[in-house]
């Protein structure tokens, strides 16, 4: 079997910046977290995925066929939620924004918009239906991008500070959400808990794999290394 997602020999440079060079990894696992500092990488490679960027050299592949091809011929293959939800929704309410996502499926609009009122009751949401978008919190449009991502049911979700937005609560309901999705999720977060039990973590270092393993081991090293860069961790270091 062709792996689910591959980089191979992934060169890509923006401006006078090499984001990644010569970047060889596959992605197989059903939940990925993708963790490290601010301009490490972790969007572009989901940008790369999407076909939103594509590399100077290698490949990136989805189930053995090249990205950029897969995204073309199947639109609803992948699906991705962007840091800022207001970069993502569309439409003016949430009913059309959550319809959106079923455009590939062949429904007329009316048929989609009804799906998505019922989708909607099912979560106990039929009363957000024809709340307009600009009416939603920060989190609450995040949510929505979210529900927008479920009710399209893409084969794999890429989810960029899905949680950066989000109240306890619905951290706690996108946690559990995530756990219970029946394809690959890969995470890019800073928050740690959330993806500190996944099976596998990678930690970019400005376009390099730094660790790649179980979440525990990989958010803790990740976490050691942080440490040493405050100045609390630096007098500490200083002083033994």
């Amino acid at each position: 079997m062709s792996p689910l997602l591959e980089f191979t020999n992934v060169t890509l440079i923006r401006g006078n910046h090499t984001v990644f060079k010569a970047l060889s990894i596959q992605l197989n696992e059903p939940r990925i977290g993708l963790i490290g500092d601010n301009g490490a990488g972790k969007s572009s490679l989901f940008r790369m995925i999407c076909g939103l960027e594509t590399p100077q050299s290698g490949t990136v592949r989805l189930s053995g066929c090249d990205a950029r091809d897969a995204n073309t011929q199947r639109p609803g293959k992948v699906g991705m939620m962007f840091q800022n939800p207001d970069d993502q929704i569309i439409f003016p309410t949430v009913e059309e924004e959550l319809a959106l996502g079923l455009s590939p499926s062949g429904l007329s609009r009316r048929e989609a918009i009804a799906k998505s009122r019922v989708f909607l009751e099912t979560r106990g949401l039929a009363h957000w239906a024809e709340r307009t978008i600009g009416s939603l919190s920060q989190g609450q449009r995040q949510h929505v991008c979210w529900l927008a991502l479920m009710i399209a049911a893409p084969d794999l979700l890429l989810l960029d500070e899905p949680f950066a937005s989000l109240d306890l609560p619905g951290q706690a309901l996108l946690s559990a959400d995530i756990a219970q999705a029946g394809q690959q999720v890969i995470v890019s977060t800073h928050l740690l808990n959330h993806v500190r039990h996944f099976e596998r973590v990678v930690w970019l270092d400005q376009g390099t794999i730094r660790a790649d393993g179980p979440g525990h081991r990989v958010c803790a090293a990740y976490e050691a290394d942080v440490a040493t860069r405050t100045p609390e961790g630096i007098r500490l270091g200083q002083s033994l």
